[in-house]
């Protein structure tokens, strides 16, 4: 299978140069050449398994393609539960029980083990170079962290992310390096861009990207939607419709990718934080990226989701693409009622960003919507114990990973939101 890119400037290549240069030359994101059809009759047994069936279809030309089976096994080591709500007939897709508790696990460790496989010896060591809103740096760093020929440098905008998220950036040391920018989400990711469309750069510095940019972050996580959507179907006879909290739009797309993979995917629902920028999009407005703002959910603080070229590359206009999805923002008045509210509504303590998604499940119900929903769980509540624990009345239990990390010493290098600098620090 060929792999192209959303501006269509970039000749067709195969899976594996695309794993490895992360963005397309011409800027855009990659994407395959055709998204093929899935027939599967039943859930399969584990999650790694709902993985392999998944990937396999991108990667038969791969040299990986002998090798998936356990890469899958490696990466999806840890579960997927759907779960239901004490609120009837509601569900959640927990995405919380991996490494540093949040849903970029899984994929970060399918990148790396790609990426790795991918290596010769000969090779330079490859710098991966990652923007982070909060969550996704903890996962590449954990999934990277002491990785041979490998370096990781992660950018966060310097106080924009919880306590215990920063800890979890800059607490790996060796080969992971963090860097905390005077800046927006929005400077992290437009420097990871600049770099690595940088071809004098990439001619004296070997670099890759993790970001979900990466066509090694968006495949991966199409397998948790398919395995979930397969063994609700296999329980209830029917489609399992998905809130999905978004910020990049990254998760977002697998669940529509697995979706038109032909996966008993329903309807895809988006909730956003107070960055609106998708909302006002899908209400009608013109798409323009607007500056970020710092909320209470801000792995979700992006004013320019970059999978937006994905989802237009997929819909013949942007009239289609409305009509396939739509999005909602929720803002952090809202977001402190919901997670106060949901032990005695839901059943659970949520995560701001999942709170996000239990607003908007709240509203379809509240409109006389009975179609089954799940909300996607993305990060585990204990990642924001400062604005959780106040509103829920009492401490949230620490996983096991996270409390590891959390007993590790932890730096990160300041940073101005300046190319020049970025360059430096590669070089």
């Amino acid at each position: 299978m060929n792999f192209t890119s959303t501006r269509g400037q970039t000749p067709p290549t195969d899976i594996d140069t695309a794993l490895v240069a992360g963005l397309a030359p011409d800027g855009g994101l990659y994407v395959p050449g055709r998204i093929p059809a899935l027939a599967l009759d039943g859930p399969c047994d584990t999650l790694a398994d709902t993985a392999h069936a998944v990937l396999a279809p991108f990667f038969e030309d791969s040299r990986l393609a002998g090798e998936l089976a356990a890469m899958c096994n490696r990466a999806y080591a840890f579960p997927a539960p759907l779960r239901p709500l004490a609120s009837d007939g509601n569900h959640l897709l927990e995405l919380f029980h991996g490494p540093t508790a949040a849903f970029k696990d899984y994929a970060a460790r399918f990148l790396a083990e790609s990426l790795s496989r991918l290596r010769e010896d000969a090779d330079p060591p490859t710098t991966i170079l990652v923007a982070t809103s909060g969550d996704t740096g903890a996962a590449v760093a954990a999934a990277f962290h002491q990785r041979p020929g490998f370096r990781v440098l992660i950018l966060y905008p310097d106080g924009r992310v919880s306590p215990r998220q920063a800890h979890g950036l800059g607490c790996w040391g060796d080969n992971v390096q963090a860097c905390r920018v005077a800046g927006s989400f929005d400077d992290c990711q437009r420097l990871v861009k600049q770099a690595l469309s940088d071809s004098g750069l990439r001619r004296r510095v070997a670099l890759g990207s993790a970001n979900s940019i990466s066509l090694g972050r968006l495949l991966p996580q199409a397998a948790y939607y398919a395995h979930a959507a397969l063994a609700f179907r296999a329980t209830h006879g029917e489609r399992l419709n998905f809130i999905v909290p978004t910020g990049n739009l990254g998760n977002a797309c697998a669940a529509i990718l697995a979706r038109r993979m032909g996966l008993p995917i329903g309807k895809v629902r988006l909730a956003t934080n107070a960055n609106d920028t998708l909302p006002r999009f899908f209400a009608g407005a013109d798409y323009a990226a607007r500056p970020t703002r710092a909320t209470l959910a801000n792995a979700m603080d992006v004013g320019a989701p970059s999978n937006f070229e994905r989802l237009r590359h997929w819909h013949e206009s942007d009239e289609a693409l409305r009509a396939a999805i739509s999005a909602t923002a929720i803002d952090d008045a809202t977001i402190r009622d919901v997670i106060h509210e949901a032990p005695s509504r839901h059943g659970i303590v949520p995560c701001p960003h999942t709170a996000t998604g239990l607003r908007v499940l709240e509203t379809l119900r509240a409109e006389g919507d009975t179609r089954p929903w799940a909300v996607v769980a993305t990060a585990h509540p204990a990642k924001f114990e400062t604005i959780v624990e106040p509103l829920v009345g009492h401490a949230v239990d620490i996983p096991r990973a996270l409390a590891d990390s959390l007993a590790r010493p932890a730096s990160a290098r300041a940073m101005p939101a300046a190319y020049a600098t970025l360059v430096e620090a590669l070089d």
